[in-house]
């Protein structure tokens, strides 16, 4: 069914037996039909080839068209009641508005950088130095598995598995989750291993994969400056934090038509069993998926 015609419905079953005012439903009006439009942009004519990632990518378009938070958060409400409607219709069998849920804060999307703009950053440091070996490979990783900062700094020698391109990771309240890492990653963490880090530990025995002075792991705030520095050197004229990588990874995934249940996985955000129980079966779905959809696998 086309969008339109579900939408007079929807309309009208807003009107009829939700009862809400005419400023309401002329502002839901409004919302659906700037939702229509970029349907339509994208030569999609039925909703049933709408999906979250969609979703997603319309209310970062309404981010770049300048729209505040309060005022993307509206449209987002405006489409969950839609989406909902139409499921409850049997228009839809599945509501791919339902994970998209509002913070208390109103929906602030993170900012991300552009694929091109994730290569030259990754390309700045330089490796024929240690130091540069180092920070090539911490930058390649944190995009390449979606990491926060504080879980790159404290990983373990042992916690990657470059034969296999899979790190292990210690996320918030310690939960363990593995996630593949791709080629990339793999040869700029084996460079590093190979000609830099003996260097910087100068006979000094360290558990940590990344090393700074005495064998310690670098600090957060060290790895903030250095990566401050290196954007700096790119010229890009955007803010750009670890975090900002790790919404990157994320959101080429899924621009990519990566799975969302499967990113929400690496990203640690879904409770993962211990590497034990995690099976060998799952580890092959994620690396599979990961080096089809992940621009660096």
């Amino acid at each position: 069914m086309k969008p339109d015609i579900i939408a007079d419905q929807y309309v009208n079953y807003l009107l009829v037996e939700k009862g809400l005012s005419g400023k309401t439903i002329e502002a839901y009006s409004s919302d659906l039909s700037r939702y229509f439009d970029f349907l339509k942009k994208k030569g999609i004519r039925h909703i049933s080839d709408t999906d979250t990632p969609f979703i997603l990518k319309y209310l970062i378009a309404l981010r770049k068209a300048g729209l505040g938070a309060k005022s993307r958060a509206r449209h987002l409400i405006t489409l969950r009641g839609f989406y909902r409607f139409a499921v409850q219709e049997k228009i839809l069998k599945q509501d791919p508005a339902r994970l998209l849920d509002l913070p208390k804060s109103g929906l602030k999307l993170p900012d991300t950088l552009s694929f091109e703009e994730v290569e030259r950053l990754l390309n700045i440091p330089d490796t024929n130095k240690p130091t540069g070996a180092r920070n090539a490979a911490m930058l390649e990783l944190l995009y390449a598995a979606g990491l926060r900062v504080s879980e790159l700094v404290n990983l373990k020698f042992h916690d990657v598995n470059t034969e296999a391109c899979f790190v292990r990771v210690f996320g918030k309240g310690s939960k363990e989750r593995i996630v593949p890492i791709g080629l990339y990653a793999k040869e700029k963490i084996d460079h590093y291993i190979k000609s830099a880090r003996s260097l910087l530990l100068k006979n000094i025995v360290s558990q940590y994969l990344f090393v700074a002075r005495a064998g310690k792991p670098m600090t957060r705030q060290g790895f903030w400056k250095l990566l401050r520095l290196y954007a700096q050197k790119t010229g890009i004229n955007k803010k750009i934090t670890p975090h900002t990588l790790r919404h990157s990874f994320a959101s080429h995934l899924l621009e990519r038509g990566a799975d969302l249940r499967a990113v929400q996985v690496m990203l640690g955000h879904v409770d993962i069993s211990t590497t034990q129980i995690y099976t060998h079966v799952a580890r092959e779905h994620l690396k599979n998926m990961h080096e089809k959809f992940h621009p660096r696998g």
